[in-house]
């Protein structure tokens, strides 16, 4: 088959290339800290704009780190009389939570959802970091040059995945001991990031995730499409690359193949290996790290687009939650 990355048995053993910050792990165990510290202030507004007879819209609202108020679509079976197993569901990057007609196949087998909307893309959640450096043409290099690494604001929507999960969970209406994560590209990588930062999720199903392995997306010359903010803020913050190592270890505090090893869930993740967007190295480099329970799906002949029958294939691996 034709190639774009390494071969299929070196994806295989491929341990990435993005160098780690030696304080990882105290960042994120200081993370967690802070939004254990954070008063989520939950609101939960009944939305009216379908006449659904089996289900209940709400549109969700907390405070995450930093005061920012967050929003995410909330959907539950009508008439509940014991806690049910519950889904996350995690947007691409600029998206949204999208429609609530398509959360109800989940809803209608008795699961209750939560999608949230990423701060400042396309949903109402705020984006309130005031930070020093370039916010210019994406979220990945916003905090890269502020003094304070805590600052990246790709943490901050970390975080929020893990105040989601936390929050749906201790709804009376939940089993916290059924609870999963999915979505592709940027969904994947707040998939991976929720199961990670609450280890209590039981099942993630992350597809082709993004924000992985950012030096190998540079190397492979693929620093464009989603990446494209990294080739811009060399052109116009450092064109010698006077300052390459510093800035790759300091996206590794939001390289993701550094939190997988947190992961307790169950994990189903599926690549396309012709993908030019998250190229499979990159995926691969957070795959192999998971030492949770896991299973891989490749797609040989895709890239980063649907995948044929994955859909349904992430259906059913959350409706095993029912059994748990």
């Amino acid at each position: 088959m034709p190639l774009i990355d390494k071969p299929l048995d070196e994806l295989r053993v491929y341990g990435g290339i993005n160098p780690c910050p030696a304080d990882f792990d105290a960042y994120w165990d200081d993370s967690l800290r802070e939004l254990d510290a954070v008063d989520p202030q939950v609101e939960l507004r009944r939305n009216e704009t379908l006449p659904l007879s089996n289900s209940e819209c709400y549109d969700l609202w907390f405070t995450g780190v930093g005061g920012a108020r967050i929003h995410a679509k909330y959907v539950r079976p009508r008439g509940l009389t014991a806690p049910a197993p519950a889904v996350l569901s995690f947007h691409g990057y600029t998206g949204n939570a999208g429609d609530w007609t398509d959360k109800l196949a989940y809803v209608s087998e008795g699961f209750c959802l939560a999608a949230l909307d990423c701060r400042g893309q396309g949903g109402p959640s705020e984006d309130n970091l005031q930070i020093k450096g370039n916010t210019h043409h994406g979220h990945i290099i916003r905090g890269l040059d502020d003094p304070n690494p805590k600052n990246l604001l790709f943490r901050h929507i970390f975080l929020d995945t893990a105040q989601l999960a936390r929050i749906v969970m201790n709804f009376p209406e939940v089993d916290a001991d059924r609870v999963g994560a999915m979505g592709g590209s940027q969904g994947g990588a707040l998939t991976i990031a929720c199961a990670a930062l609450e280890p209590r999720v039981k099942r993630a199903a992350p597809i082709f995730p993004f924000l992985c392995d950012y030096q190998r997306v540079w190397e492979m010359d693929l620093a464009k499409d989603a990446y494209q903010e990294l080739r811009t803020w060399f052109r116009l913050f450092d064109p010698t690359h006077a300052r390459e190592q510093e800035i790759f270890t300091r996206l590794g505090y939001i390289d993701l193949q550094f939190l997988v090893p947190r992961i307790k869930a169950e994990t189903m993740m599926a690549v396309g290996l012709m993908d030019t967007i998250c190229p499979p190295s990159s995926q691969f480099a957070a795959y192999n790290k998971i030492t949770a329970p896991k299973e891989l799906v490749i797609y040989p002949d895709f890239g980063h687009e649907g995948l044929p029958g994955h859909t349904d294939r992430t259906f059913a691996f959350m409706m095993k939650l029912r059994g748990c």
